[in-house]
């Protein structure tokens, strides 16, 4: 996942096992199968390019990184202690763009400090599935499924 993270945009089997193959020996048979285990859970979306695929990832590694932010947070049975020890844990650097980001989210509340709503999709139509949430694109990766845990390890 890392490496279709970083290049941000549709890749091949070719072009991944390529770039893994400057750090370290693998086969073509292993990157094919990792990427067609992300897109079995979700994780890239995949189209035929002659006889071969492209993949692309389904959503950013910051969302992937959010996603699993929130859910370490909702697990906890003490939301506010666990927000703490986070921020404890975290660099100055790591504190300023918290800072940065909690006064870009307060830029978007309205100055009466009700909270606006995001606009819901439409009800889907007879016989159609429901809109998935604006900006998710495809239906994403189930919970616990961790993107590039295989032989190729650390998510690359």
């Amino acid at each position: 996942m890392t490496r279709v993270w970083e290049w941000n945009r549709p890749v091949t089997v070719r072009e991944v096992l390529e770039d893994l193959q400057k750090e370290r020996s693998i086969a073509y048979t292993t990157v094919m199968t990792v990427l067609d285990n992300l897109h079995q859970k979700g994780w890239v979306r995949r189209e035929a390019e002659g006889r071969a695929y492209r993949y692309e990832a389904v959503s950013t590694r910051a969302a992937y990184a959010a996603a699993l932010m929130n859910e370490a947070w909702s697990a906890s049975d003490n939301p506010a202690a666990a927000l703490v020890a986070f921020f404890g844990m975290m660099s100055p650097e790591q504190r300023h763009a918290l800072r940065d980001a909690v006064r870009m989210v307060q830029v978007d509340e309205p100055a009466d400090g009700t909270e606006q709503q995001a606009p819901r999709p439409a009800p889907a139509q007879q016989g159609e599935a429901p809109a998935a949430p604006e900006g998710t694109g495809e239906a994403g990766p189930a919970e616990g499924d961790e993107p590039g845990a295989s032989a190729t390890g650390n998510g690359r």
